[in-house]
Parts: structure tokens; sequence; C-alpha cells
């Protein structure tokens, strides 16, 4: 009786491996959570890169439709999308820059060191404002029309492409 205890520990274990294996099997890599897709902007509040004064996220948006970018310095697939941001910037397009569980001092030195493509510079330190935007990793961007509706969700770092096809979506 004491054997069968011994190795029933094993046998849990086993089990729970064949159940993650065949869910992570059945799972699809591509699908990408977009659970804000066509809805408004959540109601948030957070404190701006330059001097700490609280702005709200809808406020910082503006006009138009808005690319909000969010960004880390220690992300290094944010440092290779960045010269996009910086070529949107350059074409007109708004960009808000949320810098997500970043200290506000390597976020000015990310920003100085390879320029700045933001309209408004937010600091979300603890992640908070990532939860309730559904952030899964950095850099994701996320494009909101005028009237604060979430209209399209990007996960990882944008290229040229990728921007385009997110912009395409601002036209409709």
């Amino acid at each position: 009786m004491s054997r069968w205890l011994a190795i029933l520990p094993l046998v849990a274990l086993a089990a729970l491996a064949l159940l993650f294996g065949v869910y992570s099997l059945k799972r699809d890599p591509q699908v990408q959570p977009d659970a804000l897709v066509g809805k408004p902007v959540p109601e948030l509040t957070l404190p701006r890169l330059d001097d700490g004064r609280p702005a709200p996220l809808r406020t910082a948006l503006g006009e138009g439709p808005t690319l909000v970018n969010i960004f880390a310095s220690w992300c290094a697939p944010c440092e290779i999308e960045h010269p996009v941001l910086v070529g949107l910037k350059s074409q007109g397009v708004r960009i808000v820059g949320v810098a997500y569980k970043d200290a506000p001092d390597n976020t000015k030195a990310f920003l100085g060191r390879l320029g700045d493509p933001f309209a408004e510079r937010l600091v979300d330190r603890d992640g908070r404002a990532g939860i309730e935007l559904g952030v899964t990793g950095v850099p994701e961007t996320y494009l909101v029309g005028a009237d604060g509706v979430i209209l399209a969700k990007h996960t990882g770092p944008l290229t040229p492409a990728d921007a385009r096809n997110l912009l395409a979506k601002a036209r409709r």
C-alpha cells in the first residue's frame, strides 16, 4: 500500500504533463488576444514622463486616429521597432507612448538615444494599466479611432508593412 502512495505523485505529474501537452498541441500560437478591439479605451490616468502630472489616457489621445505604443527601455524588440515609430511621426501620425514597467530615467535615456516619436509620453510603472489594456508583452501597439474605440492591436515590433496595415484600418 505504501508503495502505491509513493508512486501516486509521479502518476499525478504524468497526468498533468499529458494534459498540458494535449492542450498545447491544439493551441494556435498565431492567435492573439484582442479582447479590447471594438471597445472604448479603458478609463486610465497615468503620470506623464516629463513632469509626473497625472494625465487621462483618453485626453492624451487627442483628435483623430492615434497609435498607442506600449514599450520599455529594457525591451530589445522595442529598440528594433523604434525607427518605424520615428518614421511614422515624420509622416504626421500621432503616437502616444506608454512606458511599461520601466524607470522614468531609463525611459528618458532610451528616448534621448533613439529619438522621441511620441506626442505624449506616459508611464505605467507598476503595469496596472497594462492589465487594463490586455498587454501580453512589449511592444504592443493599439490603433485608437477618433471616438476613443480601439480599432486594432498589433503584438510585437512594428515593421513598415505592419504599420501600413494597422493604419489602413483607421481609413475604413
